[in-house]
């Protein structure tokens, strides 16, 4: 994990822009600052199997148990963000 995904992660529940940013830029093999939040993710090469491994990571990292549906719900960094920020209770780990 790099250093930046880790900063703002104490928050339980909530997922920091920065994390959900290095992650994608990882499974979608891009630069972050080359990642329009407003892009469908689909668009940058976002398949099942990317779903399911930044799925798997916020539930590693953040107890959320999401499934990977909400990436094709939320198919935008900038409503996927909204979406996670926005969890009536995120410890709850359901949408």
């Amino acid at each position: 994990m790099t250093a930046s995904a880790r900063r703002g992660a104490a928050v339980p529940g909530l997922v920091p822009y920065d994390w959900l940013l290095d992650r994608l830029s990882l499974y979608l093999n891009r630069p972050a600052e080359t990642l329009d939040p407003t892009v469908p993710l689909a668009e940058y090469g976002m398949d099942s199997v990317c779903a399911l491994s930044l799925c798997g990571d916020l539930e590693d990292e953040f107890g959320l148990a999401v499934e990977p549906i909400l990436i094709w719900d939320h198919p935008t960094l900038e409503s996927l963000t909204a979406r996670l920020v926005y969890l009536p209770n995120a410890l709850d780990g359901r949408f």
